[in-house]
C-alpha cells in the first residue's frame, strides 16, 4: 500500500480528464444521431444500449481476466482503445460516410474498453488509498465525476452548437490520451498472485467464485439488486433524454447540454454531502432511503411543457442524480472493504455485470415503448421502478444495520478463494 498521497492525485487527475471528455460524448453522440442522422426513438435506444452492452457480454469474465493482468497497464491500453474508437467517428463523418452503424460500433468499442478499465480502476484504488480513507476518496471521485457531468454537458452543448455534434467528439478522444499518459506515471499493481506450487484455477472457476460470493452475500446481494432497479431507470433515461428534449420540449443543442448538466449538479452536491450523511445516519440507512428520493426526482422529470417542462426536467434530474450518488458510494466502498483482496476484481466485475446489464435493457425497452406511447409516458412510468430499491433493501439484513460494515459475514462467506493463499 502506497503511503504517499501523490499516486491518488495522479489517479484522480487521470479519471477527471477522461471524465470531462466522456461527459461531452454523452451529449454529442446521441445528438449526432438525432440531428445529423435524424434518428428516432428505436435508433436512439439502440445507440444508448450499445454504450453499455459489453457489460452483458464481458462483465463476468472481465474480473477473472483483469485478475491476471497488470492493473495500470490495463487502464492505459483501455484508454488508448477508447481514444481510437471515438476518433474514428469524426474521420468517417469527414469522408461523408457516417451512418448509425458507425455510431453503434464506436459506442460498443468504447464500452468494451470501459469494462476492463472500470474493473482495473476500482481494483487499483484500494492499493493507493488506506482503508480508513476509502469512503472519503470514493466520495471525492464521485464528486469529481458529478462535476464533470455538470460542466461537461454544458460545454458539449456549446461545442455542438458551435462546431457540430460530430467534431465535438474530438474532445473525448484527446481526454483519453491525456488520461493514459497520466496513468503511466503510477506504480504498477497486480492482484495477489498464486503461492508456490499452486495451480492456476480455470477461468470458469474464477468467474463462478466471484458470482457466488456476491449473490450469496446478505448485504452485497440486495445492494446489487438495488443498483439493478436504479440502472434500469438510468437506461430508460439514457435512451430517451436527448430525443425527449429535442422533440418533445423543443430544446436547442445548447439548452440540451444545460438541462443534462442538472444531473451533475445534483450528483456533485450529493457527493459532497455523502461523508456527512454516512457519519450522521450510517451507510445502511443512506442506502435504505435513497430510492424514495430518486422516485420523487424521476417522477418530476417528464412533467410540464415549454419553459415549465425545462424547469421540471432540470429539477427532477438534479434530485434523481443526487439520489444515486450516496448509495453508489457506500456500496462501492463496502465492496472494497468487505471483499477478500484476491476476489476484489471479480466482485467488482460481477456487480457491474449484473447491475449495468439493466442499462441496455432499459434503453432498448424504452425505445420500443416510446415508439408506441411516446417518450413522456415511458419516462413517467419508469419512475415507479425505483420503488423496488427500498423494498429490496428493507427486506434484507441491511434494515437492522446502521452501517453496512456492521454486518458480520457468516463463516462460509469468508472462505479462502481458489488459487490463493493467506
Amino acid at each position: 500500500m502506497a503511503t504517499s498521497a501523490r499516486p491518488f492525485w495522479t489517479y484522480w487527475a487521470a479519471s477527471t480528464t477522461s471524465g470531462v471528455g466522456t461527459a461531452v460524448t454523452t451529449v454529442a453522440l446521441p445528438l449526432a444521431a438525432v440531428t445529423v442522422l435524424d434518428a428516432g426513438p428505436v435508433e436512439t435506444g439502440l445507440l444508448a444500449a450499445s454504450s453499455y452492452l459489453a457489460w452483458v457480454v464481458l462483465g463476468l469474465p472481465a474480473g477473472a481476466i483483469v485478475h491476471r493482468l497488470p492493473l495500470r497497464a490495463t487502464q492505459v491500453v483501455a484508454d488508448l482503445v477508447r481514444a481510437v474508437a471515438v476518433l474514428a467517428v469524426p474521420l468517417v463523418w469527414w469522408l461523408g460516410e457516417l451512418t448509425l452503424a458507425h455510431l453503434v460500433l464506436a459506442a460498443l468499442a468504447v464500452n468494451v474498453a470501459e469494462v476492463f478499465f472500470f474493473t482495473a480502476n476500482t481494483t487499483f484504488l484500494p492499493t493507493v488509498v488506506p482503508q480508513h480513507e476509502l469512503t472519503s476518496r470514493n466520495s471525492l471521485v464521485s464528486g469529481t465525476q458529478a462535476a464533470t457531468q455538470l460542466g461537461g454537458p454544458s460545454v458539449a452543448g456549446l461545442l455542438v452548437q458551435a462546431v457540430g455534434a460530430v467534431p465535438a467528439l474530438l474532445v473525448d478522444a484527446a481526454s483519453y490520451v491525456v488520461s493514459a499518459l497520466l496513468l503511466r506515471r503510477l506504480p504498477e499493481r497486480r492482484e495477489p498472485a498464486l503461492g508456490d506450487g499452486e495451480a492456476r484455477p480455470g477461468m470458469g472457476a474464477m468467474i463462478a467464485e466471484g458470482w457466488r460470493f456476491v449473490v450469496r452475500h446478505p448485504v452485497m446481494a440486495p445492494a446489487t439488486w438495488w443498483a439493478c432497479a436504479v440502472n434500469l431507470v438510468c437506461g430508460v433515461q439514457a435512451g430517451l433524454f436527448a430525443l425527449y428534449l429535442v422533440r418533445d420540449l423543443d430544446a436547442p443543442p445548447a439548452m440540451v447540454g444545460v438541462l443534462l448538466a442538472a444531473d451533475g449538479a445534483g450528483s456533485l452536491l450529493a457527493a459532497a454531502a455523502t461523508p456527512w450523511l454516512v457519519r450522521r445516519f450510517g451507510s445502511a440507512r443512506v442506502l435504505l432511503f435513497d430510492g424514495l428520493v430518486g422516485f420523487a426526482g424521476a417522477l418530476l422529470i417528464p412533467l410540464g411543457a415549454g419553459a415549465a417542462g425545462w424547469l421540471c426536467f432540470a429539477v427532477g434530474t438534479m434530485v434523481f442524480g443526487a439520489s444515486v450518488v450516496p448509495g453508489s458510494v457506500v456500496t462501492r466502498t463496502y465492496r472494497q472493504v468487505a471483499s477478500p483482496p484476491a476476489l476484489l476484481s471479480r466482485v467488482m466485475a460481477t456487480v457491474r455485470f449484473v447491475s449495468w446489464s439493466m442499462i441496455p435493457l432499459g434503453s432498448l425497452a424504452a425505445g420500443v415503448l416510446a415508439a408506441q406511447v411516446g417518450s413522456r409516458a415511458v419516462l413517467l412510468g419508469s419512475a415507479f421502478v425505483l420503488l423496488l430499491g427500498p423494498v429490496i433493501v428493507g427486506l434484507s439484513p441491511v434494515r437492522r444495520l446502521r452501517d453496512l460494515e456492521d454486518y458480520e459475514a457468516p463463516a462460509d462467506l469468508s472462505v479462502e478463494p481458489v488459487g490463493t493463499r493467506s
